[in-house]
């Protein structure tokens, strides 16, 4: 018996995708934010010349980078608890993932500041400036544009892997489609037409984020 295609049961359902598809899009950029923040702080500490401070942000960086983010989702929202630490399905996968990319992008920032010229700092020093106005007058604004491509790229990676959290039931766009493939059965429409709405989010996030690329590029 052939299988026709019927895409009427998901378009009584497409409000709830859409819903998940706005919370996939909250929590990767809750996650993408603190996740910049955690990741400059350890890139700063990957780069310091003191070996205290480097040791630490180095086993965080190859820990967290060879540990499946599955695993990761899971061992904070089941195993965290055991250990005193209880928090919702939607606060321990942003968790988990502001973590995850901390890690990915220490290694990003810590490449940008490299690619920063030395000379730059000198400089600074020479008008006066401390070591903390460099780094936030200097150093920073130079740094986060030469690494806007490869932010750009974890941004939307980070999009996709938020179809992680249907693991521990969040309702982002995943969960909703598994949800309406159950109740429908109407398996290749279901994932059809979710699969169109993550390549669409995608490309307009690129295409987002090529423009930022764009207006805040170094002039050559």
């Amino acid at each position: 018996m052939g299988y026709s295609l019927n895409f009427a049961a998901v378009w009584r359902s497409f409000d709830l995708l859409l819903e998940g598809l706005a919370l996939s899009l909250g929590l990767a950029f809750a996650a993408i934010l603190a996740g910049c923040i955690l990741g400059l702080f350890v890139a700063f500490a990957l780069v310091s010349k003191t070996a205290f401070i480097r040791s630490p942000a180095r086993i965080y960086v190859t820990i967290i980078r060879n540990t499946p983010i599955l695993v990761l989702v899971l061992f904070t929202f089941f195993a965290m608890p055991q250990l005193g630490l209880r928090l919702g399905k939607i606060e321990s996968f942003v968790v988990t993932l502001a973590v995850y990319s901390g890690a990915y992008l220490a290694e990003v920032f810590r490449g940008g500041l490299l690619s920063v010229a030395p000379g730059l700092r000198e400089a600074g020093l020479a008008i006066g400036l401390t070591e903390g106005q460099i780094r936030t007058s200097i150093t920073m604004p130079i740094m986060i544009r030469n690494v806007l491509p490869s932010l750009s790229s974890t941004f939307i990676s980070l999009f996709k892997d938020t179809s992680l959290a249907a693991a521990i039931a969040v309702p982002e766009l995943t969960f909703e489609a598994r949800k309406i493939n159950v109740e429908t059965f109407r398996v290749i429409e279901t994932w059809m037409v979710t699969s169109c709405l993550y390549v669409f989010t995608c490309s307009v996030l690129a295409a987002l984020l090529r423009l930022a690329e764009r207006r805040l590029s170094i002039p050559r």
